[in-house]
Parts: structure tokens; C-alpha cells; sequence
């Protein structure tokens, strides 16, 4: 690990976090945006991105040097429902289409409390669906396709599996999860067993994940499996690779629906990485751990063409 990069990084969340509720009941969701947005890594040289509109929802399509334009990954950004968006993944999105060969699909779904849910699995379910149907070049069906998602984009990748099978839709090729929030209910016990070891997702930040969720759920049930796929049925889900760091306070929320997934068949590839902390993906290059994972999501894929 480039300890000096990371301790920097820390440093300057650490700042932002202290910010965020300053009162009990307020949360100060632009300063969350704005930090999320500015980039820590960046975007790799031989990354291009073409903004496109994915059937009605912002979008850009996210490629590396070889990567195939039939071959496509709808990509879900995490921010807990209220932030993020194309600035804060472009880094990310970039990287694994180096390592999958896919032709990434990194879109801006609406957020939180101006969009509530349903909203992001609305356009997440709809982005995949005009994804399936078209490419960098216009209308063509592609070949293979694939959904992944960190954090809250990872619980959003399994609603949109969710969704899209109980439409009857044609669902991917195969899924991942980088450190999926399943639980919007907060119920999970590695919330507080591992508050003191996840640097980026600690203590500090639980008491403004109710803020969070209330700002998504809104009036609907937090334990509704589109809401929570914790609690909804995978039944016929695709191969799934779920990375999570063994550090992280959202431990659980994998190990627990891998658990429920491969009880009714899933074929599902759960990876926890020792001492890893939330979404440590997203600082690949900054240390091997992190580029080890994404390489292992194009380990994962290779399989299927």
C-alpha cells in the first residue's frame, strides 16, 4: 500500500465525514456530493468516455484499449442513494473495463431525497434493458452482458436482478457486488463488531446512515427486497462474484445473501479479502490489493462469451 497517498485520503474523509451532520437531524448531502465528485485516482490514460444517453438516463459509455463494443457492463455507482454519479466512478469504471474487456455503461441515476425510491431502480432496470439492445454505435444486441455495482450500486445491481427477472426479462450473462449495502434496515451485526476497523466506513459514519436511508426509503418499507435484497428471493439469479473486505462494517450484508443465494442455487463466488475496508477498489492503483480485485472481475467474466 502507498501509505503516505492513503493516510492523505483518510485524512481529508475524515474532514468531510466530521461535516456531514453537524445536528442530530440534519445531514449535509451537497458536501457529501462534492467530496465523493472530486477524484482521488485518476482515470487511466488509454480510458476513453463517450457521454450517451441510455434510454432516458445520463450515461457514458466507459472503454479501455481492446475492449469489445458487443461485450457490455452496466456499471452502478455507490453513495449511498443520496450521492455520486459519473466524476466520482469514471476512475473505477475505467479500470474494469481494462480488465474485462467490456465496454462499460457508467450511468447518472437520480438520487435521494429528490428522487426517492424507486427511482434509481427504475433507472438502473431501464438502463439495462436499452444497454441489452444498444451499443457504442447505435441499435445492436450485444453479445454478452453483465451488471455490477460498490456499496449502494451493489445492493442497486441486485434489485435490478431482482426487478428484471420478475418482468420476465432476459437477465446478464453474470453480476458483481463491491461491498454491497443489502440492508437498508441497518440490522446486520458487522455494523458495529467492525466500526472499529473499516477506515473509510467507521463509527462516524453510522449515525448518519439512518439519514441516508431515510432519505431514500422514504415512505416504503426499508425490508422491501428492491429497497433491501437482503430480504428478497434470488431465486434464478446469475453467477455472482461478491468482493467485500474483511475489515468492513458491510461485512454481512454479503456474507449473509451469499449464504441465501447459494441455498436456492446461485452459483456465487464470495471473496473477502482480509483487512480490506469499504469499496477499497476504488483506490486501485494506490496499492496491489485493489488492482488484485479488479483483476479477479475479469478472471470472473472471462468464462463468458
Amino acid at each position: 500500500m502507498a501509505s503516505t497517498e492513503f493516510e492523505q485520503i483518510l485524512g481529508t474523509m475524515k474532514q468531510w465525514l466530521g461535516s456531514l451532520s453537524e445536528q442530530p437531524n440534519q445531514f449535509d448531502i451537497q458536501t457529501l456530493r462534492t467530496s465523493l465528485d472530486m477524484n482521488f485516482v485518476p482515470v487511466p490514460d488509454t480510458v476513453e468516455i463517450e457521454p450517451v444517453d441510455a434510454g432516458g438516463v445520463p450515461a457514458e459509455w466507459i472503454h479501455g484499449p481492446g475492449a469489445l463494443a458487443d461485450r457490455r457492463l452496466l456499471y452502478l455507482h455507490g453513495g449511498g442513494y443520496v450521492a455520486g454519479g459519473l466524476g466520482s466512478h469514471r476512475p473505477l469504471a475505467g479500470r474494469i473495463s481494462m480488465a474485462t474487456g467490456c465496454w462499460v455503461l457508467l450511468i447518472d441515476y437520480r438520487l435521494a431525497p429528490e428522487h426517492p425510491f424507486p427511482a434509481a431502480v427504475d433507472d438502473a432496470t431501464a438502463a439495462y434493458r436499452w444497454m441489452s439492445e444498444n451499443g457504442p454505435s447505435g441499435q445492436s444486441r450485444a453479445a454478452n452482458t453483465f451488471i455490477a455495482g460498490d456499496s449502494a450500486g451493489g445492493g442497486l445491481t441486485l434489485a435490478t436482478l431482482l426487478t428484471l427477472r420478475d418482468a420476465g426479462n432476459a437477465l446478464p450473462d453474470a453480476a458483481i457486488t463491491l461491498s454491497p449495502w443489502t440492508d437498508l434496515a441497518v440490522n446486520e451485526e458487522s455494523m458495529k463488531t467492525r466500526a472499529s476497523t473499516d477506515p473509510f466506513f467507521d463509527a462516524s459514519m453510522l449515525p448518519i446512515l439512518p439519514l441516508m436511508t431515510t432519505s431514500y426509503v422514504g415512505e416504503a418499507n426499508p425490508q422491501n427486497p428492491l429497497v433491501s435484497p437482503l430480504y428478497g428471493d434470488p431465486t434464478g439469479f446469475p453467477p455472482l462474484l461478491m468482493q467485500v473486505g474483511g475489515a468492513e462494517t458491510l461485512l454481512d450484508d454479503s456474507t449473509k445473501f451469499a449464504e441465501k443465494a447459494k441455498a436456492v442455487g446461485v452459483q456465487v463466488t464470495l471473496e473477502v479479502w482480509p483487512e480490506m475496508f469499504h469499496v477499497w477498489q476504488a483506490l486501485a492503483p494506490m496499492f496491489p490489493e485493489a488492482q488484485q480485485a479488479i483483476d479477479r472481475i475479469g478472471e470472473f467474466i472471462q468464462p463468458f462469451k
